[in-house]
C-alpha cells in the first residue's frame, strides 16, 4: 500500500479493498466500539491537547479533551469578543457521537449538523442531544462525508475533528467540506498525517510503510498524506489565510492514556463484549504510539477561509 501519494489521485483503499467495503468497515467499527469508548472516555472520540494549562500528568483527560476543541478554534481565529466571529450553521464531519457538535452548538448558540458511517453513533449522537435540550438545535444523519447531503455554501464553520484519516479520496473530501462552507466560511481540519518528505524523497522508507499498513489494517484506513499535500491542495483551491501546525508534542500523553483505560477491569470487561473489530483497534494502540515516537505520525491542524 503506497503511504505517500498524489493528494489528488484517488486512494485504492486499505490494502487495496474497494470503497464501499471500506466505508462499511469504518461503520462497523465504530457501531461496535463506540458505546465501549462512551462508557470510559466520555462525549469525545478525539486526542487531548496537553500543555501548560493541562500537564501531562493531569487525571481527567476528558478536560484535555475539550481543551483540543477550545485551542482549534482559537488556533482559527475565533473570539468571543467578535460577534463577526461567532459561527451560526456548522457541520461536522465524522461526528462520531456527537460531542463536537454538541459543544459548539452550546458555545456559539449555533445550529449543527452531524454526519457519520455509523447507524450507532448517529442515534446516539441524537439520543445525547436531546437529553441535553439540543434536540432542537443538534441533529446527526448516516451520511458519506465525500458526499455530503447538504447544499452548497449552508454552514460558516465547517468543522472536521479527526476524520480525515478515513477519507479514501483526500481531493474530495477537501472539495466538499469547501462546497459546503458558505463564503467567508471557516474550515478547521484536525487529522492524522505522516511525516513531511524531504527534498530528496520520493516516499517514506520500506519500514514507515509497514508500520502505517498495520495502523490502516486495524483502524480501516486508506492512504496517509503529509500536511504538506493538504496545504498544496488548498493553495490550489485558492482558500485564503490558509494555516497549519504540527500539534503532535501536545497530543503525545494521550495513546498511552488510552492503553491503560483499556487495561483497567472496565477496560477489559467493555472490550471483550464489543467484538473483533474493536479489539483489533485496541491490540494496534501501541503501534500508534510507535509511530509518534519515531515522528512519523503527525496529528496536523489545518485551516482555512473560503473567499467572500
Amino acid at each position: 500500500m503506497a503511504t505517500s501519494v498524489s493528494i489528488n489521485s484517488k486512494s485504492e483503499g486499505v490494502v487495496g479493498i474497494g470503497r464501499e467495503v471500506l466505508q462499511k468497515g469504518i461503520a462497523e467499527l465504530y457501531d461496535e466500539s463506540s458505546g465501549m469508548w462512551e462508557d470510559i472516555w466520555g462525549d469525545h472520540m478525539h486526542h487531548g491537547y496537553y500543555d501548560s494549562h493541562l500537564p501531562a500528568s493531569i487525571s481527567d483527560h476528558r478536560s484535555a479533551q475539550i481543551h483540543m476543541i477550545e485551542q482549534s478554534l482559537s488556533f482559527a481565529g475565533f473570539d468571543n469578543e467578535n460577534s463577526l466571529k461567532i459561527p451560526k450553521n456548522i457541520v461536522d464531519v465524522g461526528c462520531g457521537i456527537g460531542g463536537s457538535s454538541r459543544y459548539l452548538a452550546r458555545k456559539y448558540g449555533a445550529k449543527c449538523q452531524g454526519i457519520t458511517l455509523s447507524p450507532i453513533q448517529a442515534q446516539r449522537s441524537q439520543e445525547l442531544a436531546n437529553a441535553q435540550g439540543l434536540g432542537d438545535n443538534v441533529s446527526f444523519q448516516v451520511a458519506d462525508a465525500l458526499q455530503q447531503p447538504f447544499p452548497d455554501g449552508q454552514f460558516d464553520l465547517v468543522w472536521s475533528m479527526e476524520s480525515g484519516e478515513h477519507m479514501p479520496d483526500k481531493a474530495k473530501f477537501v472539495k466538499e467540506l469547501i462546497r459546503v462552507a458558505s463564503p467567508g466560511g471557516t474550515i478547521i481540519i484536525v487529522t492524522w498525517c505522516h511525516r513531511d518528505l524531504s527534498p530528496s524523497e520520493d516516499s517514506l522508507q520500506p519500514q514507515e510503510k509497514e508500520l502505517l499498513k498495520k495502523i490502516c489494517d486495524a483502524y480501516y484506513l486508506p492512504d496517509w498524506c503529509s500536511t504538506p499535500d493538504y496545504v498544496k491542495l488548498l493553495q490550489s483551491l485558492n482558500m485564503e489565510d490558509i494555516k497549519f501546525a504540527d500539534w503532535s508534542e501536545y497530543v503525545a500523553p494521550f495513546w498511552p492514556a488510552v492503553v491503560r483505560s483499556a487495561l483497567t477491569w472496565k477496560g477489559l470487561t467493555s472490550l471483550l463484549r464489543s467484538g473483533w473489530k474493536t479489539i483489533k483497534g485496541a491490540l494496534a494502540m501501541p503501534l500508534m504510539i510507535e509511530g509518534y515516537k519515531k515522528n512519523l505520525i503527525k496529528f496536523s491542524i489545518i485551516t482555512c477561509k473560503k473567499p467572500e
